[in-house]
C-alpha cells in the first residue's frame, strides 16, 4: 500500500492512484448533483433556493485525499455531467467554479490534523463550502456594480445587492453546507475511510501533529484570495463575450427532463463500475 500524506510535494503528484480517485470523485460529485437537479427549487422570503447538490457525498470522499487532482475533481463533475452532458457548457463561465472550488477545497485540506475524528472533517467540510459561497458572493455583487448583470437591488440604494445576495449566499451555506452536508458527513464519512482507500491501492491518511493552520495553509489560503479576482474577471467575460467556446444544443430544453437521466446514468456507471472492477482486482490479489 502508498500511504498519501499531506505535504505539498506529494499534494500535486499524479499517478494511477490519483487519476482512480479524481475519476471516483468527478463521477460521484457529477451523480449527485444531476440527481438534485431534479428536485424543485424552493422560495424563502421572496428568494429562490436550490437545495444545491447533497453535498455530504462529496464531503465524504474527497476528505479521504489530500491532493490537488481529489479537489479539482468536484468541479470537473459537475462541469461534465451538469454542463457539457445536458448541453449548456460556456469555457469561460466554467472557469469560476474550476478556481473558487478547486482552492477552496485544497486550503481545507491542509488544516486536516486528525482525520479519525469525524467532527473535525464534517466541520472543514462546512468551511470549504461557506468558502465556495463567499467567494460566489463577491464576484456576483461585483458583476453588478460593473454593470454585466442585473441582481436584486432597490433602485436608489444599490448597496442593498450586498445584503440580498448575502442572504441567498448564506441560505446555501446553511442548506448545502450543514443540512446535505456537514451533518449527512458525521454519518458517512466514518463509514466510508479505510475502505475506499484500499480499493485504489492507498492506506487511509494518518494525522499529524502541530497545529491546524501551517504555512502551508498560508500559501493556500493566499492563492485564494489572489485567484478571486481572476475567477472574477473570467466570469465577466463570459457574461460579456459570449463563453468564448461553447457547446449549446440544450439536451434538457429539446427533450424533456427526462434527458438529465442519460448523465445520472453515465455517472453511476463511472463511479459504481470503477468500484467493483477494484473490488474484483483486490480480493484477485487476496486469492
Amino acid at each position: 500500500m502508498v500511504t498519501t500524506s499531506n505535504n505539498s510535494s506529494s499534494a500535486f503528484s499524479f499517478d494511477h492512484r490519483d487519476m482512480m480517485a479524481f475519476i471516483l470523485v468527478m463521477s460521484l460529485h457529477g451523480l449527485q448533483s444531476m440527481i438534485t437537479e431534479l428536485l424543485p427549487e424552493f422560495s424563502i422570503g421572496g428568494l429562490g433556493v436550490s437545495i444545491g447538490p447533497f453535498w455530504f457525498v462529496a464531503m465524504s470522499v474527497v476528505l479521504l485525499f489530500r491532493s490537488f487532482w481529489a479537489c479539482l475533481a468536484i468541479p470537473v463533475g459537475g462541469i461534465v455531467f451538469g454542463e457539457i452532458l445536458i448541453g449548456d457548457f460556456s469555457a469561460l463561465g466554467a472557469v469560476e467554479g474550476l478556481i473558487v472550488v478547486t482552492l477552496s477545497w485544497f486550503f481545507v485540506m491542509s488544516l486536516i490534523t486528525d482525520p479519525k475524528d469525524v467532527k473535525q472533517i464534517a466541520a472543514l467540510g462546512f468551511l470549504a463550502k461557506a468558502m465556495e459561497e463567499t467567494a460566489a458572493w463577491f464576484i456576483d455583487v461585483g458583476k453588478f456594480y460593473i454593470g454585466v448583470e442585473e441582481l436584486e437591488a432597490i433602485s436608489w440604494l444599490p448597496e442593498t445587492v450586498w445584503a440580498t445576495e448575502g442572504i441567498g449566499a448564506l441560505l446555501q451555506i446553511i442548506i448545502a453546507g450543514v443540512i446535505f452536508g456537514a451533518i449527512p458527513t458525521l454519518f458517512l464519512y466514518p463509514r466510508l475511510r479505510g475502505k475506499i482507500e484500499p480499493l485504489l491501492g492507498m492506506s487511509p491518511i494518518e494525522g499529524r501533529d502541530g497545529p491546524m493552520f501551517t504555512r502551508t495553509s498560508l500559501k493556500r489560503l493566499i492563492a485564494w484570495v489572489a485567484l478571486i479576482p481572476v475567477a472574477f474577471a473570467f466570469e465577466t467575460l463570459s457574461e460579456t463575450s459570449g463563453g468564448l467556446i461553447t457547446f449549446t444544443p440544450e439536451f434538457v430544453e429539446t427533450y424533456g427532463q427526462a434527458f438529465l437521466f442519460v448523465p445520472i446514468a453515465i455517472a453511476a456507471v463511472i463511479s459504481f463500475g470503477l468500484v467493483a472492477y477494484r473490488q474484483r482486482k483486490v480480493d484477485g490479489l487476496q486469492d
